[in-house]
């Protein structure tokens, strides 16, 4: 049985508060809050989510993310889901990500 690093990642979003799943315009599963996405899983292994570009670089220089896997020089990040760690990483991105949109609230 292979590492499904997507469902480990996707049951772990839908136990945060507001938190919804929905089919992603290009494909995969996009998470929202609030109507605003997080991040979007394409297959059981690719988590692509779009950030300010100072703190996609961060997450980048720190081993926990890869430019975007097609628009490398954009906001865009990805994390490849292989083991436990990279999902630890891609959910620590994420929750960072959530907090910023629960932040914009008024």
């Amino acid at each position: 049985m292979s590492f499904n690093g997507g469902a480990a990642l996707t049951n772990e979003l839908l136990t945060w508060g507001g938190v919804t799943m929905h089919p992603h315009r290009f494909g995969g599963t996009e998470f929202q809050l609030d109507g605003n996405e997080i991040g979007h899983l394409h297959g059981s292994s690719l988590f692509d989510l779009l950030l300010p570009k100072s703190e996609r670089d961060r997450w980048i220089q720190e081993g926990k993310a890869k430019p975007h896997h097609i628009y490398p020089e954009s906001g865009w990040l990805s994390v490849y889901l292989k083991t436990e760690d990279d999902v630890v990483y891609g959910i620590e991105i994420a929750r960072s990500k959530y907090n910023q949109i629960l932040f914009r609230r008024p």
